[in-house]
């Protein structure tokens, strides 16, 4: 069941998005006394990352995190490293965090690192995954046509030239050319196996993606439009993201 919620701000998408996951943390707290969480990476996520880290609510010496994907092949001082990202914005502002689980893109032996996160993940049932949709629809690094079938929790996958862009594009990287190829996602199985998706997709860039992903068929050549499937899924939306969606669709989505 998608739960669509439509901000002005991108600030407001991003702090409400983040209560949405910290109100799941707490109450897998309460109800387990720990909780296991995935967190993203990239320009949507900022103002989450910022709420989540500085919400006094949450005891975080009783969380287990883990990241969506990483680019095979760089080290973790690259400016666009994902761990260094996490590292930066989440984990070093998080000194009590339970465990993070970090995917090592440039590990000598990528097999044995991929049955390391993958046996880390299966042995902590994700109670709630923040994610966003990209330009390409892409859900992680699942791009198009994505695997919707291996239930494999992290794969090597290809990067399409739209995905690319969408990395250059946002800044990350000093020339297109530069963009890696290849990196280790999520797998799709693994994402829809969390109890709870919040998806936070500002920016007009996503628009076309946000109306497939939300109004289009399931299918893997927009990969994000699984989470159609999912039981749990709330969805945070900015006026330019949702500029493409149906008025018929746009009539039902609650509005800050």
């Amino acid at each position: 069941m998608m739960d669509v919620q439509l901000f002005h701000r991108k600030t407001d998408l991003g702090k409400a998005a983040a209560a949405a996951g910290a109100q799941a943390i707490r109450s897998a707290i309460a109800a387990t006394g720990h909780a296991n969480v995935v967190v993203a990476t990239g320009a949507s996520q900022f103002e989450i990352l910022d709420a989540l880290v500085n919400d006094p609510a949450i005891d975080w010496s009783k969380v287990t995190g883990f990241h969506l994907d990483e680019y095979i092949g760089m080290p973790d001082t690259h400016p666009a490293s994902f761990r260094r990202y996490l590292r930066e914005r989440f984990t070093s502002k998080l000194p009590t965090l339970s465990a993070f689980h970090f995917i090592h893109g440039d590990a000598a032996d990528l097999g044995a690192e991929l049955k390391r996160v993958s046996d880390a993940i299966k042995a902590h049932p994700i109670d709630v995954t923040f994610a966003g949709i990209g330009e390409n629809g892409h859900l992680a690094f699942n791009d198009p046509p994505a695997d919707f079938d291996t239930e494999e929790p992290y794969i090597v996958v290809s990067l399409d030239e739209k995905c690319r862009r969408q990395q250059f594009g946002e800044g990350w990287f000093p020339t297109f050319e530069d963009v890696p190829q290849t990196a280790i996602s999520m797998s799709v199985r693994q994402i829809m196996k969390s109890k709870l998706l919040v998806l936070s997709v500002p920016d007009a860039r996503k628009a076309d993606a946000v109306r497939e992903a939300l109004e289009g068929p399931v299918s893997n050549l927009c990969p994000a439009s699984i989470v159609q499937q999912h039981p749990a899924c709330r969805i945070f939306l900015d006026d330019e993201s949702a500029g493409k969606l149906s008025e018929a669709f746009r009539a039902g989505i609650a509005r800050d």
